[in-house]
C-alpha cells in the first residue's frame, strides 16, 4: 500500500476506540480496495509506527584495529579466496583463511603479514568483506559486455555451427565405414549489421572443413532461391576457437579471398572477463530455427540433405523479413539500405575457388616418379624421383602441385597403375640426369698424381686464378604460383599443343610451325595459345578442304 494511504487509515482508526467494531470494518474495507490480506495491512501498519534503533555511534568502524589494517585483511582474505577458485566456483572460506594466516602467514608483495591469534573473527570479516565490497561475488562479477555493430552490410560476418535437433536423416548422401550415420550439422552465418542469416544442413562426422569451406562458398555466392538477395565476399569473419578456424587450409582460403579471420580470445586471457560468452547474434538464430522450424518435422521429416536445405531456405526468408533488432523495417530491407558504396564483392567460381583449397604435405617421391596421396598415384617430374617435395592437394579436386625449393611444378592427374610389359617406355632424360651422367664420364677419366701419395714436396702447385664473379640474377617472380594460365618456357608450350592435337609438332607443315613460334614468341598464356592454334588450323584445313 502507498505511504499516504497508510497515514490516512491510522488517522482514521484513532478515532474509534481500540477494540471497536468500526476500525475492524475500515481495516477489511481498505485491504478489499489494494487487494491485500488483513495480515499484510496489519504488518504494514506496525511497522510505519515502530520506531528504528539509532545504533551505535561507531557503527561500521573496527574497534580492535584501525579501519587501514582491517581493510588490509580484508584484501588478503578477498584475494587468498579468488586465487584458491577452481572451475567450479568453489574456495577456501573465510574461517579457513583465517586460520592460515593465523598460523602460517602469508608473504604478500609488500611484507609478510601474520595477524596474531584471536584478533580476526569469522562474523566480523564477513561482515566488513560484505560492507566494503570485498566479498567474492563482488570480486568475480564479470564486467558488462560491450555489445558492437557494423555500419555496413558484408563488413562483418558472426559464422559458427550447432547440431540439428534433427539428428541424423534417412538417406545421407554419404557413409564411412564404421562410423555409423553422419551428424546432421547446422552451418550458420549472420550479418553483424543487419541480421541476415544463411543456413545449410550437412552431414558431417564433427566439424569439418571440407563441409564449412563448401557452406562458406553458397552463402558468398548468388543464391538461385527467389527472393534471397544475401551475397558477397564479407570483410571480415568473426568466429570461435574451434578446429575449423585453427585449420590451415581454411585459413588459407580465407586469405586468398581477402576475409579477414577475428576469432574470439581464449577464456582467460582476458582478467576477469569471459572472452568467449555468446553474444546472441549468431547463437539466436539456432534456437528461432531449432523452435519454429525443426519442430515441424515431428508431421514431416526431410529424407534427403537437400530437402532439408529447401525448406530451411524456404523458412529463411521468412526470418529475413522479420524486424530488425533496432529498426523500424526488417532485416532484409536493413542489408539492402546499407550496403557498401563501392557495391558488393563478387564472389569466385567455384572452379577457382577449388585451387584455393589446398593443403600441403611433405612427402617422398620414389624411385619411379611416383607419389601416392590417400591410394592415389601421381606421376610427377621425373628431376623430383628421390627428393623430399612438398604436395599441394586440393579438397575438391584431383589435381596436385608438387613444390620443391620454392619451384612449383605443374599440375598433375593421376595415373591408372603400372605401365603393361609391352608398352614399356622410359623417361626422358632431364638436364638432372644430363648432367650426372657428364660427371660421372669425368669422373671415370680423372688420373691423380702419385706423387699426391708419395709426399714430394718439391712439386709446386700454383693456385688456380679465381674466376670473376658474375652479377647476380633475380629470377622473374611469375604471379601465377601453381602456372595455371602461363606455361612456364616455350618448350613445355610446344608439348601442350602436340598433346592436345595428339600430333607430333614434326608432322606439321614449316608455314603452321611458324606461326606456333611466333606465337609463344608472344605470349605464353595457355588459353590463348590453344585457341588460337586450333583456330588457325581450322581454317587451314577448311580452305583446303574448299580448293
Amino acid at each position: 500500500m502507498p505511504s499516504e494511504a497508510l497515514v490516512q487509515l491510522r488517522q482514521r482508526l484513532e478515532l474509534f476506540p481500540p477494540r471497536s467494531r468500526e476500525r475492524r470494518k475500515l481495516i477489511e474495507e481498505a485491504a478489499t480496495s489494494y487487494d491485500v490480506s488483513l495480515d499484510t495491512l496489519y504488518r504494514a501498519l506496525r511497522e510505519r509506527a515502530r520506531p528504528k534503533a539509532e545504533g551505535p555511534s561507531d557503527r561500521g568502524t573496527p574497534r580492535k584495529l584501525s579501519t587501514a589494517e582491517m581493510e588490509r585483511y580484508c584484501e588478503i582474505i578477498a584475494a587468498f579466496k579468488i586465487r584458491t577458485s577452481n572451475k567450479k566456483g568453489r574456495h577456501v572460506s573465510t574461517a579457513r583463511a583465517i586460520q592460515l594466516l593465523e598460523e602460517y602467514g602469508m608473504e604478500t608483495p609488500d611484507r609478510f603479514v601474520q595477524p596474531p591469534q584471536g584478533l580476526l573473527t569469522k562474523s566480523t570479516v564477513n561482515y566488513y568483506l560484505k560492507t566494503w565490497g570485498y566479498d567474492h561475488t563482488s570480486m568475480t562479477r564479470q564486467p558488462p559486455a560491450v555489445r558492437f555493430q557494423a555500419e555496413m552490410s558484408n563488413d562483418c560476418w558472426h559464422f559458427d555451427l550447432s547440431p540439428s535437433d534433427l539428428k541424423h536423416i534417412n538417406l545421407p548422401t554419404w557413409i564411412q565405414p564404421g562410423r555409423g550415420n553422419p551428424q546432421l550439422m547446422l552451418y550458420s552465418v549472420v550479418d553483424d549489421r543487419s541480421g541476415v542469416c544463411y543456413q545449410e544442413y550437412h552431414c558431417v562426422y564433427g566439424e569439418d572443413v571440407e563441409a564449412a569451406l563448401r557452406f562458406l562458398f553458397n552463402a558468398m555466392s548468388a543464391k538461385t532461391t527467389e527472393g534471397f538477395g544475401f551475397q558477397g565476399i564479407p570483410q571480415m569473419l568473426y568466429t570461435d576457437n574451434g578446429p575449423i578456424t585453427k585449420n590451415r587450409v581454411f585459413q588459407n582460403v580465407m586469405e586468398c579471398l581477402g576475409v579477414k579471420l577475428v576469432t574470439h580470445l581464449p577464456n582467460g586471457k582476458d582478467g576477469r572477463r569471459v572472452t568467449a560468452r555468446a553474444k546472441g547474434k549468431v547463437e539466436r538464430p539456432f534456437r528461432t530455427v531449432k523452435e519454429a522450424h525443426e519442430t515441424l518435422y515431428h508431421f514431416h521429416q526431410p529424407q534427403t540433405e537437400q530437402e532439408a536445405n529447401r525448406w530451411l531456405h524456404q523458412y529463411l526468408l521468412h526470418y529475413n523479413n522479420q524486424p530488425h533488432r533496432q529498426e523500424n523495417h526488417s532485416r532484409k530491407e536493413d542489408w539492402l539500405l546499407h550496403l557498401p558504396a563501392n557495391g558488393l564483392r563478387q564472389m569466385c567460381s567455384w572452379e577457382r575457388f577449388c585451387t584455393f583449397a589446398r593443403e600441403p604435405e611433405q612427402r617422398k617421391v620414389d624411385a619411379c616418379a611416383r607419389v601416392s596421396v590417400a591410394g592415389v598415384a601421381y606421376e610427377v617430374n621425373p628431376d623430383l624421383a628421390g627428393e623430399t617435395v612438398v604436395l599441394w592437394w586440393g579438397l575438391f579436386d584431383n589435381e596436385l602441385y608438387v613444390e620443391k625449393d620454392g619451384t612449383k611444378y605443374s599440375p598433375y592427374l593421376p595415373v591408372d597403375g603400372p605401365i603393361p610389359l609391352h608398352r614399356y617406355r622410359k623417361f626422358k632424360k632431364s638436364k638432372t640426369q644430363e648432367r650426372a651422367d657428364r660427371i660421372a664420364a669425368l669422373a671415370q677419366g680423372l688420373v691423380l698424381p702419385r706423387t699426391a701419395l708419395e709426399g714430394n714436396q718439391e712439386l709446386q702447385f700454383l693456385a688456380a686464378s679465381q674466376p670473376k664473379s658474375q652479377p647476380a640474377i633475380i629470377p622473374f617472380q611469375d604471379p601465377d604460383p601453381f602456372q595455371e594460365f602461363t606455361y612456364p618456357s616455350i618448350l613445355a608450350a610446344k608439348r601442350a599443343i602436340a598433346d592436345n592435337l595428339a600430333l607430333p609438332l614434326a608432322r606439321l607443315s614449316e608455314q603452321e610451325r611458324a606461326f606456333i613460334d611466333e606465337l609463344l614468341s608472344q605470349t605464353l598464356c595457355k588459353k590463348v595459345i590453344l585457341e588460337r592454334v586450333r583456330h588457325y588450323l581450322q581454317e587451314r584445313r577448311s580452305n583446303k578442304d574448299a580448293d
